[in-house]
């Protein structure tokens, strides 16, 4: 197993949760993309205003190192069109994966047409220009109820619309890591919860974000069954180590 293959290295602050001054921002930010060419990380997963960068560094290093971006990141509340607006410019600055945000509210509200809506086309429009599409539920927010039941939608959606060779592009995501839980509960991937996904999300490939911090963990996460995991700790697990990283 070539652990490197399954991570998605992950930096996802703006400027002001950094708490740093922009230009160390801006260096945090290209550290993290050039640490994913140096180590040969699957992916690295940024902000929409930062795809460009890790373009030009990716192509200047001739890399293989993949690029990911979150849509209507991290409430998944923005409308549709703003969604596919915001999907659309990360595919044109360069993005290989497009990771939504669900619109989760929507869901608990009993809305669930406009989480079908979303899967659909922004499914659509990613699988139209050959990118891999992941769906974000946001675990910490959801029941277990409702954890298995939106994982069913997605899967009824996009199996009721795509051929069966394009489903191992569409994911379905635990986390955003920025969801604030009551009593310091975790807000990212957990073993309960991804063993509820993996059975009720396939065909479709599942990621876990947030909370691996370990290769022991990754490992055990792999075991399972994800094809994917996002964390900020990519260096540490590689490197054998624990990180006291928050995602």
């Amino acid at each position: 197993m070539d652990i490197k293959n399954y991570l998605d290295s992950t930096y996802l602050k703006t400027l002001e949760q950094s708490g740093l001054s922009a230009s160390k921002h801006n260096e945090t930010v290209t550290s993290f993309i050039q640490e994913a060419i140096d180590h040969q990380f699957k992916l690295i997963m940024i902000r929409p205003d930062q795809v460009r960068l890790a373009k030009e560094m990716i192509v200047k290093a001739r890399s293989k190192v993949t690029i990911g971006t979150v849509i209507s990141f991290p409430e998944g509340t923005n409308t549709l069109e703003e969604k596919l607006a915001e999907a659309q410019v990360a595919i044109d600055n360069g993005a290989d994966d497009l990771d939504f945000v669900c619109n989760y509210q929507a869901f608990i509200d009993g809305d669930l047409e406009t989480v079908r809506q979303e899967v659909l086309q922004g499914t659509q429009l990613g699988l139209q220009h050959n990118k891999i599409v992941k769906w974000i539920i946001e675990i910490a927010a959801l029941t277990e109820k409702q954890i298995i039941q939106i994982c069913c939608l997605i899967k009824k959606t996009v199996v009721s619309n795509f051929k069966d060779e394009q489903y191992h592009l569409v994911y379905v995501k635990s986390s955003t890591g920025f969801y604030v839980t009551e009593n310091n509960l975790p807000n990212g991937a957990t073993i309960p919860a991804i063993i509820m996904m993996l059975e009720n999300a396939s065909p479709l490939s599942v990621k876990a974000a947030g909370g691996v911090r370990s290769y022991e963990e990754a490992v055990q996460m792999i075991k399972l069954g994800v094809k994917r995991i996002g964390t900020s700790s990519a260096l540490a697990i590689v490197s054998g180590a624990t990180s006291d990283s928050n995602y």
